[in-house]
């Protein structure tokens, strides 16, 4: 942490108004906290900067700009200060994580990676239209909200920009701001509008692509290659819709005067999106294949449709198979019409079975719908846990659902996969999933005509479960928790895993402690050291090569004894 934020006092207001809580982090000018703000209440995000160097002349001009701007996508400076040895910005507080840290954990798909960057242009078109240009557009300065839809906002007007007696290489403004600088820029031209341009045709490239258009290890060669310009994204994203790849080879033009302005490309960005103007490929080897998330999706449409339709008494016999691939090949050409396939073909089997129960699956089934619509990849995630329970691996459900992007629908799949996982042991006369209780035999719907009567029944059997229905809940709320454990580090990923344990030991009659103990240490260790070769900045690799030295130094002596005794 910045020696701004070592010194801060903890217990004293700051500009007389703001009470710092909490660091949020910390770079080379300065650090964030999280304060309270005691006159007018609520939450504060505090810049606190020292004096010394160039770094209080930049919060000074980041200020000021920043109060010039009122767009929605650009993070709002609400007070301003200094005393003799701090410059103090307190800005809205917004709940997030920087586009940084989505990209590198997967969290944004294509459509959203377009979302936000419209978004970007969008802030920066209001800020061109002020007379402000950016010039440190990159992923570290854009702050991604926790919001179901996705939510930016611009950070760092004017902090880490380049002075006219400035270089490339004064502290703190490389190597990250290098690889989104323009092509004229390094010329030593000064900035304008197509330069913000640029950087977000550099964020776009990187975040459809996977890798950086530019960046090595080498400053200089990252440099030449700038100037060089950026192969076009169809090489690496062929798939793509070719106005969105015109967009972004236009954007990263090495002429200045190519590039559209912000407004302009926000709404072509989402117009080529919606589109989805995909270039014809002929029949054979040029297709491109379905995306591993489609079939996966496409395959649990398959087998929880091949599933119940053959468990249930469904008409004509025989049809399982049959049901299933369609579902299967549904969900792979139009995803929401797999989905919804797969859901409705358990209602009439349901129906004949008692009313009240088809009707009130068939409720179920249409919000998990609509509630899925903007994700459908990930409504029937919960088959996983049908298909975990007879490893007495259920506690696995969060790891397996950290992709999904919302807290309530991770927490939404991971009850329902305890329930489906309920719904399976049942019907196979097995022990409950999470408990050494035997599931009950029947319901007894057959005379239940009202879906209210029906999932009444259904509640009144969960209820006489009490063991089952606390791990059910401790899993939703450690799936919908885990991504923001994991974005918090190592630290963040031992507080969730203590807390699931603690959830775990919890002396609940019927509960099986032992499976969920073991999951949660095999989550945590897999998260963890994940969490180790990122933060530590040590490769996959080399990780591997130490523990292979550290094993070879603990084996090799005693193999070495064990040789040395043995006789001739």
């Amino acid at each position: 942490m910045s020696h701004a934020a070592a010194v801060l006092p903890k217990n004293e207001l700051v500009l007389d108004r703001y009470r710092p809580v909490q660091p949020l982090g910390s770079g080379g000018s300065g650090s964030v906290w999280l304060a309270r703000d005691e006159l007018g209440g609520g939450q504060v995000a505090l810049k606190i900067v020292a004096r010394e160097g160039r770094a209080a002349c930049r919060a000074e001009r980041e200020a000021a700009a920043a109060s010039q701007l009122g767009h929605e996508r650009c993070l709002r400076a609400l007070d301003f200060g200094g005393d003799g040895e701090h410059v103090y910005i307190a800005y809205e507080y917004v709940p997030g994580q920087t586009l940084r840290h989505a990209l590198r954990g997967g969290e944004l798909d294509d459509a959203g990676t377009v979302e936000a960057a419209a978004q970007i242009l969008e802030g920066l078109a209001h800020a061109h239209a002020h007379g402000i240009v950016h010039r440190d557009v990159k992923p570290s300065n854009v702050l991604l909200a926790d919001d179901e839809l996705v939510s930016v906002r611009l950070l760092d007007f004017g902090l880490a920009v380049f002075d006219d007696a400035d270089t490339l290489t004064a502290a703190g403004d490389v190597p990250g701001t290098l690889a989104y600088i323009s092509p004229e820029r390094l010329k030593g031209q000064p900035a304008d509008p197509a330069a913000d341009v640029w950087a977000v045709g550099v964020i776009l490239w990187e975040a459809l692509a996977g890798c950086h258009p530019f960046w090595t290890s080498s400053m200089l060669d990252t440099a030449r290659r700038i100037q060089d310009g950026a192969p076009s994204l169809a090489e690496a994203r062929p798939d793509l819709p070719a106005a969105l790849v015109a967009l972004v080879d236009r954007a990263l033009s090495r002429d200045p005067g190519r590039r559209p302005p912000a407004t302009r490309m926000a709404s072509a960005l989402r117009s080529a999106w919606r589109s989805r103007e995909r270039r014809r490929q002929p029949r054979g080897r040029g297709m491109k294949a379905p995306a591993p998330g489609r079939v996966v999706a496409a395959g649990l449409a398959a087998l929880f449709t091949g599933w119940t339709a053959g468990t249930l008494p469904f008409y004509p016999e025989g049809s399982s198979w049959l049901l299933a691939l369609a579902a299967g090949l549904l969900a792979l050409a139009r995803e929401r019409a797999g989905l919804a396939l797969a859901l409705a073909v358990p209602v009439f089997p349901l129906g004949n079975i008692a009313l009240g129960l088809g009707l009130a699956y068939a409720a179920l089934a249409a919000a998990w719908v609509v509630a899925y619509w903007r994700d459908p990849r990930a409504a029937l995630l919960f088959v996983l846990g049908p298909l975990l329970a007879p490893f007495a691996a259920l506690g696995l459900l969060p790891l397996a659902l950290r992709a999904v992007a919302s807290p309530l629908r991770r927490a939404a799949c991971a009850g329902a996969a305890v329930l489906a996982a309920v719904a399976v042991t049942g019907a196979h006369g097995r022990s409950l999933p999470l408990t050494a209780e035997v599931a009950p035999a029947s319901l007894a719907l057959g005379r239940t005509d009202s879906a209210a009567q029906a999932a009444g029944s259904v509640a009144h059997v969960l209820a006489a479960h009490p063991a089952l229905l606390l791990l059910t809940g401790v899993l939703a709320a450690a799936a919908a928790t885990l991504p923001l454990a994991v974005r918090r580090g190592r630290w963040g990923i031992g507080v969730w895993g203590a807390a699931l344990l603690g959830a775990a030991l919890l002396p609940e009659p019927g509960v099986a402690t032992l499976p969920l103990v073991a999951t949660t240490w095999l989550t945590c260790l897999l998260l963890g050291g994940a969490a180790y070769v990122r933060e530590s900045g040590v490769s996959p690799g080399q990780l591997a090569e130490r523990a292979r030295d550290r094993v070879a130094a603990l084996v090799l002596p005693a193999a070495r004894a064990s040789a040395a005794r043995a006789p001739d």
